[in-house]
């Protein structure tokens, strides 16, 4: 059965259960992480994301874990950036729990967080600061001995808009374009674009290829048609035309997103041959 390549979908779904829609107690997430680390599908899985207010639970939830649970540690846009700081250093010597990295909105002065090297995603704002923002993170990205990469949001919540086609085929064509990596959060719970419970979703599909399109510096309206296209057929067909070059260099730029439930766009995948749940899982490392 031919199937996506794996460098395309390895570590490629952390695990967001404790956040909105799935909305998951904490000790409830934890045991179901624990328990996607154990299946077939393990491979696909990256972090499980917590907010950094909860990182008391965190440990009692992961005491005596082994290995050590991965976290990533999520501070929303307005939330204290010395919140992160003081998670980090809480969690810094407690061995049943690794932490692999820090979320947090965009500010000026993110590379003043003490956070010991941890790899930073910052969240890009809207509006005027919205290049300013990218322009940054990209000349992160060089600076030596720092690992930083961009984040965006692509569901609705009440304090933001459904980002429609046109504003994240922008997104997506600028990182390829300054060479700024990237992780989606929020909307991407299916395959393929359509509408659930009345509202627009992305579809993951869509934004791998969309993102294809953009690194290989397709016009702003192809990514845009990519995104738009609605056909499962046209679009497991064309993911699994990738080959492994072609699969590494969109992970190298769309490295991660977080789902509240892993297993919705896991299963969608299999159900479409883009995986095969039955065969042997990908590598967890994610290409980079």
């Amino acid at each position: 059965m031919s199937t996506a390549p794996p460098a395309l979908l390895a570590g490629l779904i952390d695990d967001a259960a404790v956040f909105p829609p799935g909305n998951a107690p904490l000790d409830l997430a934890v045991a179901r992480h624990r328990a996607h680390r154990k299946a077939a599908y393990a491979g696909l899985v990256g972090p499980l994301l917590v907010p950094v207010a909860d990182v008391e639970t965190l440990v009692a939830e992961a005491s005596g874990d082994s290995p050590p649970l991965a976290v990533g540690l999520i501070a929303r846009p307005g939330v204290a950036p010395r919140a992160v700081a003081d998670a980090v250093a809480r969690l810094s010597d407690e061995a049943s729990v690794e932490v692999v990295g820090a979320e947090l909105g965009w500010f000026v002065g993110w590379r003043t967080l003490p956070v010991d090297g941890l790899p930073l995603t910052l969240e890009i704002p809207r509006g005027a600061e919205r290049d300013r923002a990218l322009d940054d993170v990209r000349a992160g990205v060089d600076e030596s001995g720092r690992v930083v990469q961009a984040k965006f949001r692509t569901g609705a919540t009440p304090t933001w808009e459904w980002p429609d086609e046109t504003e994240l085929a922008a997104f997506l064509r600028d990182c390829a374009r300054l060479g700024v990596p990237f992780k989606l959060t929020g909307g991407l719970h299916h395959a393929v674009r359509a509408e659930h419970d009345g509202e627009p979703q992305h579809g993951l599909l869509n934004v791998l290829l969309a993102v294809h399109a953009a690194v290989h510096d397709g016009a702003l309206v192809a990514v845009e048609s990519l995104l738009a296209q609605r056909d499962p057929r046209l679009l497991t067909d064309a993911v699994l035309d990738l080959d492994d070059e072609a699969a590494s260099r969109v992970r190298s730029v769309f490295t991660a997103y977080g789902c509240c439930e892993v297993t919705d766009p896991i299963g969608e995948l299999d159900d479409l041959g883009v995986l095969d749940l039955a065969a042997p899982a990908p590598d967890e490392e994610t290409p980079s």
